[in-house]
């Protein structure tokens, strides 16, 4: 029996906007996989069918998932809010079965069906903000580097699209709404209508018409949509409306044009178009230089980079030096960032483009300095001011030897020099616990989410000089086989067995509903 794939978009949530193919597909499926929120908002749909529903950052297990379904003759449908194929599941389940060699002429069948992406749900609720050019930018910097979302938010105000900000804020991710605020009042005036819209069609609907610099005096979460109006945008009795330029060739409101319908096209009426509304005729060639001397101003966009570093005073060492904070000062200047991180470091982000020479002021100053991203840190309790001090040698190594190596996605290594583990290493991704001359090791924590639980404890009593090699070998197996973006607590989940140490599951048996960020 020959499987099928489908991948569904229905819309922003209310059934009223689900088109008929969507509910076809649904129907016709023998299995139906998706985020818990969006198997609920179609439950009246999916009848006596099998369910397989997961939380969020789950995407490739259940891409990976609905492929082995298809694979083995089944229909199988994977469900998406808005449209599938922006930021939804289409593009992620295409690049598995790249992976997997799949031909379409010899394997299952794949399908899309289309939904009302958030841009256009949203814009429908506003007004008409989208009758001109628009484009839409993610957020979230959990998948694309920040800088190279930065470089889009410029050029695409530069450009004066209209732009839509999809996953603008979430409870991880705060100043990524603000950063882009930032570059978008260098192109556009302070009183650009801007609108936002939670939960479009959804029971907790709710619309707001405001201004660029008055965004942040309103909710903005995960399930909002941030609609930034162009230069031209305005706003009428409640309602964002971009003009398209009918104004330019039109008398609005009056019954008979000024321009007959044969004279509309004319080039001496369209002043602003490429041939410059001259009579002659002109190769492609000349059009292009005049357009170019049309531009009274060039603009060039200049984009600095961004040295991004983490620092600290030390292992156990948690004090830092009026020195210190003095060059961190100086090094930031006035357009650096200094952020202190929940693991005990500075994190600074600093315009430049030779970050060389602050390296080595950092370094002079005593500071540690680590990378930043989907990176390993070593993150140690202070041992009590060092008068536990058995176990500092061994966070010194790891922090040597592994601190900063890049893997599948952000990990922590947590180290306590005693069992009340007051520095919380139980609750990382990676535990040590400093007892009696010996190392208890946790794998596994949860850190986020409402389903949050401490790691599980693998292996007691481990010598000093062992340690090392066994997080070595963990940190290995893990980067050589986990997915992209996949934490250690679902590796360990999917695997059932790490470095020969069985998972057990420390999820709470209870049912915890889902909660969205921002919700």
């Amino acid at each position: 029996m020959a499987g099928k794939l489908i991948i569904i978009g229905f819309g922003p949530g209310s059934e009223k906007h689900f088109t008929e193919r969507a509910k076809e597909a649904i129907r016709e499926c023998d299995c139906i996989l998706g985020y818990k929120t969006y198997i609920d908002l179609v439950k009246n749909l999916i009848e006596d069918k099998e369910i397989i529903s997961t939380g969020m950052s789950e995407e490739v297990e259940r891409a990976q998932a609905a492929v082995k379904i298809a694979e083995a003759g089944k229909k199988v449908a994977v469900i998406s809010s808005g449209d599938a194929g922006v930021y939804g599941m289409a593009g992620l389940i295409y690049e598995v079965l790249a992976e997997k060699g799949w031909d379409p002429k010899t394997g299952f069948e794949v399908e899309v069906v289309p939904g009302i992406s958030a841009i256009n749900s949203c814009a429908s609720l506003l007004g008409a903000p989208i009758m001109h050019d628009a484009c839409t930018i993610s957020l979230s910097d959990h998948l694309t580097p920040w800088e190279l979302i930065a470089r889009r938010i410029e050029a695409a105000a530069m450009a004066d699209f209209v732009i839509a900000l999809y996953n603008p804020k979430s409870g991880r991710r705060m100043r990524q709404i603000e950063e882009a605020q930032k570059i978008l009042l260098k192109y556009r005036s302070r009183e650009t209508p801007v609108g936002l819209v939670k939960s479009a069609y959804r029971e907790r609907q709710h619309v707001v018409i405001t201004t660029l610099e008055e965004m942040f005096n309103h909710e903005i979460g995960m399930l909002t949509t941030v609609i930034i109006g162009n230069s031209t945008t305005f706003v009428y009795s409640g309602k964002m409306i971009t003009p398209r330029g009918y104004q330019r060739k039109y008398s609005l409101n009056a019954e008979v044009q000024k321009l007959r319908l044969h004279e509309r096209l004319k080039q001496e009426n369209e002043p602003w178009a490429l041939h410059g509304g001259q009579e002659k005729i002109q190769t492609p060639a000349t059009l292009a230089e005049e357009a170019l001397n049309k531009i009274n101003k060039p603009i060039t966009p200049v984009f600095e980079d961004i040295f991004m570093v983490a620092v600290s005073p030390g292992v156990a060492n948690k004090r830092f030096t009026p020195n210190q904070l003095l060059v961190l000062a100086k090094v930031a200047g006035e357009k650096g960032i200094i952020e202190y991180s929940t693991d005990h470091q500075i994190h600074l982000q600093i315009p430049t483009s030779n970050p060389d020479h602050i390296v080595e002021e950092l370094r002079n100053a005593g500071f540690l300095l680590s990378p930043i991203g989907d990176v390993l840190t070593v993150k140690a309790c202070d041992f009590c001011d060092g008068e536990k001090t058995g176990a500092i040698p061994i966070a010194e190594q790891l922090y040597e030897r592994l601190n900063g190596i890049q893997l599948p996605k952000e990990l922590k290594v947590g180290i306590n020099g005693c069992g009340m583990a007051c520095y919380g290493a139980v609750k990382e991704d990676i535990g040590l616990i400093f007892r009696q001359g010996k190392f208890d090791l946790f794998i596994g924590a949860k850190p986020v989410g409402r389903t949050f639980h401490a790691g599980q404890l693998v292996e007691e009593g481990i010598e000093p000089e062992k340690v090392i090699g066994i997080i070595e070998a963990i940190l290995q197996e893990y980067k050589e086989k986990a997915h992209p973006n996949e934490r250690l607590y679902k590796f360990f989940k999917r695997v059932k067995v790490l470095c020969g140490y069985p998972y057990k599951d420390m999820t709470p048996d209870f049912e915890i509903p889902p909660a969205v960020c921002g919700d």
